[in-house]
């Protein structure tokens, strides 16, 4: 049994911050072909074990208290044994969103760290599936998965991949239940919308536009994309006027497939104006943008007519500054794509933790939180909406670039809870 006592006579009596030292050199620096680096790492692991076995002669539950001192601060380990009290069950499956989660342009030079990497594959060894969760390409987000995980733990049947924030869902191993389109699963009008949108973004675009920003490589969401470095003034000014672009692209298209599509359907103005102001409305980032691009409707209410109304309830428009402007089906969100992975992956009474810092992540975050199905954590620089709702929840909220930090947490709930 652990329980706060037994945990501050640990970190009170034993030097654990050397104890974590040996084990991160241990795990993230591996032998080399070099005699003098093989012979630092059989001294380091010489001195882990020995340093471990201290503790594990000291403690009834010493095994489970070595490994808990090896990876996790005093911090962090109180609050996964707060977390264990409070919950009363172990995390079985991780939910990971991947940029400014797992990496970071700031933090982490665009790259998850190996000490992240490390923690991912022992999860994967302890027997907890991981899905990666993101907007991006599928092709990206496998390219970067096998150069950080291995193959072998990518293809192991045991990881999955929502991308496009959940248009799709790709499980290696997993025969005709492998690749998912979810997308398929629309109905026409839906996907002649997208494909309206699709075919004209481009050609139609506004020489700055068709200059300054390019077509993200999706298979369903329309996504546009600066030329210029993400969170630049230039991709600023670009992303602005591209999400009044699209809205209003989105408008034309609906336009096209709703009855009665008039300016009596559009509430007392016309479609354009009526889907920037249903947008602006349901989302406080995207009138700004609209305000600042003086393309804020002047209509009495942001009133649509009934048709109109139903087409856009069912679409998403995702604004994320000086990075990209996105349309997307509300009905393949992240959590739609999340549930789609647990049932490919067998997790039939999911306790997730949910890492992530965008809307899309919330849809997750919320959805889990409903069935009490998780545990969310986020970064400090993550969007306003998610980090009211992690510190609402289980206060899990991360520096910069160090997602291992929860992730060591998390592993030290696990190892509680395997006591009991």
């Amino acid at each position: 049994m652990v329980d706060h006592d037994v945990l501050y006579r640990l970190y009170d009596e034993y030097d654990t911050a050397t104890l974590r030292a040996y084990q991160a050199f241990v795990d993230v620096f591996p032998p080399v072909d070099s005699r003098v680096a093989l012979e630092n790492w059989e001294r380091a692991s010489g001195e882990l074990e020995s340093r471990k076995a201290s503790i594990r002669s000291s403690f009834a539950a010493g095994e489970t208290l070595a490994g808990i001192a090896a990876r996790a601060t005093r911090n962090q380990a109180f609050t996964a044994l707060d977390l264990y009290a409070t919950h009363g069950r172990a995390v079985n499956v991780l939910v990971l969103d991947v940029d400014e989660t797992l990496r970071s342009a700031a933090g982490t030079d665009n790259e998850i760290p190996r000490e992240t990497l490390h923690a991912l594959t022992e999860f994967h060894e302890a027997g907890v599936p991981i899905v990666i969760c993101t907007g991006q390409t599928l092709e990206n987000v496998k390219g970067f998965a096998i150069q950080g995980l291995g193959s072998k733990l990518v293809h192991s049947g045991e990881l999955s991949i929502v991308y496009e924030s959940g248009t799709g869902v790709f499980t290696p191993g997993h025969g005709a239940e492998t690749k998912q389109l979810l997308y398929e699963e629309l109905d026409e009008p839906i996907r002649t919308t997208f494909e309206d949108v699709r075919a004209r973004v481009l050609p139609e675009a506004p020489t700055r536009l068709r200059r300054g920003c390019h077509l993200q490589g999706n298979e369903f969401n329309v996504t546009l994309k600066p030329n210029f470095e993400i969170g630049s003034a230039q991709a600023r000014a670009l992303i602005d006027e591209a999400l009044v672009y699209l809205v209003d692209l989105l408008a034309d298209a609906v336009a096209r497939r709703i009855d009665g599509a008039n300016g009596d359907d559009a509430g007392g103005g016309s479609i354009r104006d009526s889907t920037r102001a249903y947008y602006a409305s349901e989302d406080a980032e995207i009138r700004g943008v609209l305000e600042r691009e003086g393309a804020y409707p002047d209509i009495d209410a942001p009133e649509t007519g009934t048709a109109l109304r139903d087409m856009l309830e069912r679409i998403d428009v995702a604004y994320y500054e000086a990075d990209a402007a996105e349309i997307g089906s509300l009905e393949l969100n992240k959590a739609a794509g999340v549930d789609r992975a647990f049932a490919v992956l067998g997790v039939e009474d999911p306790f997730a933790l949910v890492m992530g810092d965008s809307k899309s992540d919330l849809r997750v975050m919320r959805w889990l939180d409903e069935r009490d199905a998780g545990i969310a954590a986020a970064p400090g620089h993550a969007s306003e909406s998610v980090l009211e709702h992690v510190l609402a929840t289980d206060e899990l909220v991360f520096d910069e670039g160090q997602s291992v930090d929860v992730l060591r947490t998390i592993d030290a709930m696990n190892r509680i809870a395997r006591l009991e």
